[in-house]
């Protein structure tokens, strides 16, 4: 659920402002809304400080793990920025001599040297390229010599007794000759790799500069709260936002420090952050919530628990095998054996492991798993299928075009249950307001296009009475729909309504995207394992069979996970977050606390 948040407004002295603020930093439950803008030299300066030290820390990450070396905290950052530097200035003297090496090979190996020398005793020597097809006239005078060939170009030495010119391309003469150029590649080549053997040295300081990373990271915190205060006459003052159950530490922790403070409710014209606590079996939902980097307002709905939900059976829809959801729950195991004690790795792990189960689960039904053929499968296996999920007839036979339609129907009627839910839920907290009667008319219009859905996409023939019921059923929604936007002035929406009508018929067929993903899924992985049954699996052959079914269903499995990101992500956050009133507008709740600390 969102926490309640209450505002506060908190007082001190200017001599008390730095103890004030360790202790509220302490206290870790303060989420700290800017007075004013900060800044400030010192400010600019830890920002700058972290700046640097975050790139210290990247560079040292990009490396394999190593010992550490005990360096002196306080000059590892400066070391390793050397050698940041050091390594630039190597790349930039590499990339010059590789274009000059480029630019002079086709010369051959000369001493530019001895060509200087010879101008400066009255010669004229220039080098030039010119086209092979289409030679420039040569000056009289002037002798040339061929110094190479290339596909379409000519590479050539003029001389003449006084200056001249060609009406060719002319080459600078090179500061050093080529063998000269080849030599200060080698030594800057292995300057590198030694600059490279250095860095790996300090790769095992990578905890220690990421603590280092991690102080930088609360001076900077501390200083924008500090400058970002608001001050009076000896008074200084802060405002943020504050979780409603955590009232008793403040007003403890002011009165024992002398603080002034002042509590209040939130009102409309207040942004405050979204602070979610859900059950232990809601939790996982946080990972997937983290990973796309949204939070609900803190006015919206928490879709924790239906998002967790949904996802999960969209993710069992579109991996669809029950061979790859056991492959899932052993992997996920083995990552919990390895990250025991890991608290921040656990939501990830828990989220994987329960979609897991239910792509198992789905995967058993349909009798899939790793595309065998369902016929091929044992006895076992088949008993656990579901006859309406794989299509079987009476007589036995299973029909695929059967199983698809029943599929797709699963699916229309998983979105609209979604949708139901999206509008049941908002009905309920608008039960006291004109707006709750748009949701019921809207609840009324899902369930009459879902009835269209079924009829226009599946051919399905609906009972009579079910006809009979469509267009008052409609109209019905429609009107009570046009009756809340009227009552609440909401005029706008009535310019919208037609579309939105259509979008809302729109949203039931997007679940069909369940089915459609998961049969390309199958398609492939039969296409797969018919590739490496061609081949054969005897001699030298099953290697090559082999290998086929490990990419094969490997790459599978990527495209799944896609998959699972594109349309089961989409499938909660928009389709059913629109209907839903969710816009993900929130703020996280970001309490001042040291960055080492955890809420």
């Amino acid at each position: 659920m969102i926490v309640k948040m209450k505002k506060l407004t908190l007082l001190c002295t200017s001599t008390q402002q730095e103890q004030t603020l360790h202790k509220l930093r302490d206290l870790q439950v303060v989420h700290v809304e800017h007075v004013q803008a900060p800044e400030g030299s010192d400010l600019e300066q830890a920002r700058n400080h972290l700046l640097y030290v975050q790139r210290a820390k990247e560079v040292l990450e990009a490396r394999p793990d190593a010992d550490p070396t005990g360096k002196d905290p306080n000059k590892l950052v400066d070391t390793v920025w050397k050698l940041i530097h050091r390594e630039k200035e190597l790349k930039e003297t590499l990339q010059s001599l590789e274009h000059e090496q480029v630019r002079i090979t086709p010369f051959g190996d000369f001493d530019p040297r001895k060509i200087e020398k010879l101008n400066e005793q009255g010669l004229c020597i220039k080098l030039y390229e010119f086209q092979i097809k289409s030679p420039p006239e040569i000056p009289e005078g002037v002798a040339i010599s061929e110094l190479g060939r290339g596909k379409n170009l000519i590479y050539a030495l003029a001389v003449g007794r006084e200056e001249f010119s060609i009406a060719a391309h002319e080459v600078r003469l090179p500061d050093q000759s080529l063998s000269q150029i080849e030599h200060h590649l080698e030594k800057t080549t292995k300057a590198l790799e030694e600059n490279e053997a250095d860095f790996q040295q300090y790769a095992g300081d990578r905890e220690l500069v990421e603590q280092i990373a991690g102080d930088a990271t609360d001076g900077v915190n501390y200083l924008e709260v500090r400058h970002g205060m608001g001050s009076g006459d000896a008074v200084v003052y802060l405002k943020g936002f504050y979780p409603a159950d955590r009232e008793g530490d403040l007003a403890a922790a002011a009165q024992e420090n002398g603080w002034g403070y002042q509590f209040e409710e939130v009102d409309n014209d207040d942004a405050p952050p979204t602070l979610l606590r859900n059950p232990k079996w809601v939790s996982p939902i946080k990972a997937a919530l983290d990973m796309i980097g949204v939070v609900p307002g803190y006015k919206e709905l928490d879709v924790s628990a239906l998002f967790l939900i949904f996802l999960s059976i969209f993710f069992a829809f579109i991996i669809g095998d029950a061979g790859y959801g056991l492959l899932f729950i052993a992997l996920t195991l083995f990552g919990k054996f390895k990250t025991k004690g890991n608290a921040t790795a656990q939501p990830g792990l828990n989220l994987l492991l329960l979609m897991s189960i239910f792509c198992v689960v789905f995967g058993a039904l349909t009798g899939n798993y790793f595309g065998i053929a369902i016929n091929t499968l044992p006895a076992p296996l088949r008993g656990l299928t579901s006859d309406y999920m794989t299509g079987k007839t009476s007589e036995g036979v299973w029909n695929s075009d059967i199983a698809a339609n029943h599929i797709m129907f699963i699916c229309f009627t998983i979105g609209t249950l979604h949708l139901t839910l999206a509008h049941g839920w908002n009905l309920i907290r608008k039960i006291n307001s004109w707006a709750a009667l748009a949701d019921l008319g809207w609840l009324c219009c899902t369930w009459m296009l879902f009835s269209v859905v079924l009829n226009m996409v599946l051919y399905i023939e609906l009972p009579t009475w079910i006809t009979a019921f469509q267009l008052p059923l409609l109209g019905t929604g429609i009107g009570l729909i046009i009756l809340s936007l009227v009552l609440t002035k909401s005029y706008f929406g009535l310019v919208t309504l037609a579309l939105d009508v259509i979008n809302n018929f729109v949203d039931i067929i997007s679940y069909v995207r369940l089915y459609a993903v998961g049969a390309a899924s199958l398609a492939i992985a039969q296409a797969f394992n018919g590739m490496a049954m061609d081949m054969g699996f005897s001699g030298a052959a099953a290697i090559g069979a082999a290998l086929i079914l490990f990419l094969g269903h490997a790459l599978n499995i990527i495209l799944g996970a896609m998959g699972v990101m594109v349309h089961g992500i989409r499938l909660n956050t928009l389709e059913f977050s629109s209907h839903a009133g969710v816009e993900w507008a929130g703020i996280h709740f970001n309490p001042f606390r040291k960055n080492t600390d955890n809420l």
